[in-house]
Order: C-alpha cells, then structure tokens, then sequence
C-alpha cells in the first residue's frame, strides 16, 4: 500500500460528509512523487433528468457501512490496479442544483490506471454502499431504490 503525502485540512480516505466538498484536498491526498497521474471525478446535482426538472437532492447514508463499503472499493482498487491511491467523499443532507454529491481522486503511476480506477469507483459506489437519494421535483418527491433508477412516471428503455 502507498503511502500519500498529506496536505491540507485533516480527512479521512473514505468519508461521508454533510459540509460543501472540496475536491482539490481529495486531489492533494492522492498526490506523491511516485504517481504520474491523477484523475479527480466529481458528481454533481443536476436540474433536469429524463425530462424532470430537480429542485435538490437529499442524501441519507448508513455512515459507518458507507465508508467501509468505501474502503472496500479502495481495496478492490488496490488490488485491481497496484500502485493506485484513491480517496472517496459522498456529502449527505440536502443538495442544491450544481453541488457536488461525490468526489473520487484516484492517482498512479501512469493514466490509464487512473481513468479506469476511477470509472470503476463509481460503478462500485453505486452498487453497494448504503447511501439513499431523495429527488424533489416541480411536482413531487421520490426516494430512489438505486442510483440507477429515475422518476416513477418515466418508462425505461431497454
């Protein structure tokens, strides 16, 4: 396992947070001489889906099965593509439209790790950790089941 260089406020590598995310200390954390690359996603509350115009967004989140289940896609990183050090925050609370909802850094010693890392984390994020999103539109609110499904009124493609 390496090692990063800490700068910056005080965080943990895996965390659930209910304050504004600031990606560039996720960046910072993931940062040493050893790593040739650093891919930083972050995912945002945004106004319009599927044709449903959001209000916000409310997060809830089972804190520490969360950021095991965090630290678990780190390992499941680690392994998958050594020499990565990843960081992941997911806020909680009420989100407005533009906010950041997840941040994921993800360094190593060349790009490609890092992209596919990445892409991999968010997948990961949204299978298994224990965070629920509450959408609040125009016309009313639903609790999503799965980050992967949308509002109730809206048939699926194939």
């Amino acid at each position: 396992m390496v090692i990063p260089k800490r700068v910056g406020a005080i965080m943990k590598q895996f965390e659930i947070v209910s304050e504004p995310i600031n990606p560039e200390k996720y960046r910072e954390w993931t940062l040493n001489s050893r790593q040739g690359a650093i891919v930083v996603f972050t995912g945002h509350v945004r106004e319009w889906t599927k044709g449903i115009k959001t209000e916000y967004l409310a997060y809830e989140a089972y804190k520490p099965m969360a950021e095991k289940k965090m630290a678990q896609i780190g390992e499941e990183i680690e392994k998958k593509w050594p020499g990565t050090i990843i960081a992941i925050a997911h806020r909680i609370g009420e989100l407005q439209i533009s906010d950041i909802a997840v941040v994921i850094s993800v360094s190593s010693p060349h790009r490609h790790d890092a992209y596919a890392a990445n892409e991999y984390a968010i997948e990961r994020i949204k299978e298994i950790v224990p965070i629920w999103k509450k959408e609040i539109w125009e016309d009313g609110e639903e609790w999503q089941g799965s980050q992967k499904q949308y509002h109730s009124s809206i048939k699926m493609e194939d």
